[in-house]
């Protein structure tokens, strides 16, 4: 074979090489914008839990401003009294869940657990903590998420928080649609709790009186590094982290009982 031939036969071979390794590199590529949008994908199904993300910038740019002095509402504790503490402070076991009334995942978390977070509280088990946000309304605009918060914390002042808590998850509207940011509907399911549509309850809803302190705790929530909501801890312990292994009540239930040794 002349040297001709051999080198023109190399230099096709070159090229084909190098047309199989531009292919592959496009291929790797395409794997990997695939990879990619799965993920994504993945994360916001995980998110089906969770709102859109807290520290999003739009999230910064249409922040809420209120205005007035910051009230807590009767009995809230932790660092600047931003949580709504249920259940047997006495507890081994403390759930900690930060939640938007707007937010769609945090109704299928509290209708979906509802009734086994009860029991476990009836018999002393679990104490919670509610950190009560406005992420949606942030991110969606509106005022449900806020005025939604201040009426639960004024139920909070009569007494009666875990009731109407409940009743605003039974009856949450689509996370687009703003409801909760009528006041007349907010005060309509306060006639759902025994004892507590009465003048000062109305008053506290109309005046916005603990809206300021709302603001807080998603001021609180925005810079806390947690992702969105429902953020749910059991003793510290993030109980969304592995979305192979979901929360189920049996599980609930079973990390409390493992708190309880």
């Amino acid at each position: 074979m002349s040297q001709k031939n051999s080198d023109g036969k190399r230099g096709a071979r070159e090229r084909l090489q190098e047309q199989r390794q531009r292919e592959e590199s496009r291929a790797k590529r395409k794997r990997t914008l695939i990879a990619g949008v799965v993920v994504v994908a993945v994360l916001g199904a995980g998110a089906g839990i969770a709102a859109l993300v807290a520290g999003s910038q739009q999230g910064k740019d249409n922040k809420q401003h209120t205005s007035g002095p910051v009230v807590a509402p009767q009995g809230a504790i932790g660092k600047d009294a931003l949580a709504i503490p249920v259940g047997n402070p006495a507890a081994k076991a403390t759930l900690v869940v930060y939640e938007d009334f707007r937010c769609p995942g945090c109704g299928q978390f509290e209708n979906g657990f509802r009734e086994t977070i009860h029991d476990l509280q009836d018999k002393g088990q679990l104490k919670a903590e509610y950190h009560l946000v406005a992420l949606i309304d942030k991110n969606l605009r509106g005022s449900g998420s806020l005025n939604a918060a201040n009426a639960a914390a004024c139920a909070q002042d009569a007494g009666k928080f875990p009731a109407y808590h409940d009743e605003l998850y039974k009856n949450q509207p689509p996370e687009t649609d703003d409801t909760y940011g009528k006041k007349s509907r907010l005060l309509e399911l306060a006639g759902k709790v025994e004892g507590l549509k009465t003048a000062p309850f109305e008053k506290c809803v109309n005046d916005g009186t603990h809206d300021s302190w709302v603001q807080k705790s998603q001021d609180n929530f925005s810079t806390s590094g947690l992702r969105g909501t429902p953020t749910v801890q059991l003793n510290g312990q993030s109980l969304y982290d592995d979305p192979t292994k979901p929360l189920t009540p049996d599980k609930l239930r079973s990390l409390v009982a493992e708190a309880q040794k």
